[in-house]
C-alpha cells in the first residue's frame, strides 16, 4: 500500500553528500538517522551510502571518509549532489580553520555552486563545544551570502538536532 501511495503522490528524493574532517561524527550521524541506533564506528576509508526516509522524503546520503589523504577524492562525489551536510566537531578548536579551508574548497567548486549547505555543529553535548554562532563565524559562512546555508547544533550520539537538519534541507531543496 505504501509503494502504491508513493507512486500516486510521489516521494521526493534528495542526493546528499556528507563531508567533514576525520572524527567529526559523519558515520555516527548517518547510522543514527538510518536506524536510530548509536553504532561503533571505525575511520571510514572510502564511503558509506544509505537511504534515509524522513517525512516521505528519501535522502540518499553519501558519507565519505574525512582523513586528509582521502579529501582530494571528495570531488569525485560532487556530480548530482543536491545538498551538502558538512559535519564539524564543535569541540575541535585546533582544526576549525582546517575545516573552514576544506568547506570553502568544496562550496567554491563549479559542480557544487547550486548546492544547499547544512552544517551539523556536532558534539554539542560536550561542555567545551563551540556554539553555532561561533562555528558560523569561524567557518566564514557569512561571506557566502548567495548560498542557502544553515548551522544546526547536533549530537550524533543522542540524535539531538539531526531531524531538524533534515527538515531544513527539505524546506530549502529546489523541487
Amino acid at each position: 500500500m505504501g509503494k502504491f501511495l508513493s507512486k500516486i503522490f510521489g516521494s521526493k528524493e534528495i542526493r546528499i553528500l556528507m563531508l567533514g574532517l576525520d572524527a567529526s561524527g559523519k558515520t555516527t550521524i548517518l547510522y543514527k538517522l538510518k536506524s536510530g541506533q548509536t553504532v561503533t564506528t571505525i575511520p571510514t576509508v572510502g564511503f558509506n551510502v544509505e537511504t534515509v526516509t524522513y517525512k516521505n522524503v528519501r535522502f540518499s546520503v553519501w558519507d565519505v571518509g574525512g582523513q586528509d589523504k582521502i579529501r582530494p577524492l571528495w570531488r569525485h562525489y560532487y556530480t548530482g549532489t543536491q545538498g551538502l551536510i558538512f559535519v564539524v566537531d564543535s569541540t575541535d578548536r585546533d582544526r576549525i580553520d582546517e575545516a573552514r579551508h576544506e568547506l570553502h574548497k568544496i562550496v567554491n567548486d563549479r559542480e557544487m555552486r547550486d548546492v544547499i549547505i547544512l552544517v551539523f555543529a556536532n558534539k554539542q553535548d560536550l561542555k567545551d563545544a563551540m556554539k553555532p554562532a561561533e562555528i558560523q563565524d569561524k567557518l566564514g559562512l557569512t561571506m557566502t551570502k548567495q548560498r542557502n546555508w544553515y548551522v544546526q547544533p547536533a549530537c550524533a550520539l543522542t540524535g539531538d538536532g539531526l531531524h531538524e537538519g533534515l527538515t531544513w534541507l527539505m524546506s530549502y531543496h529546489k523541487s
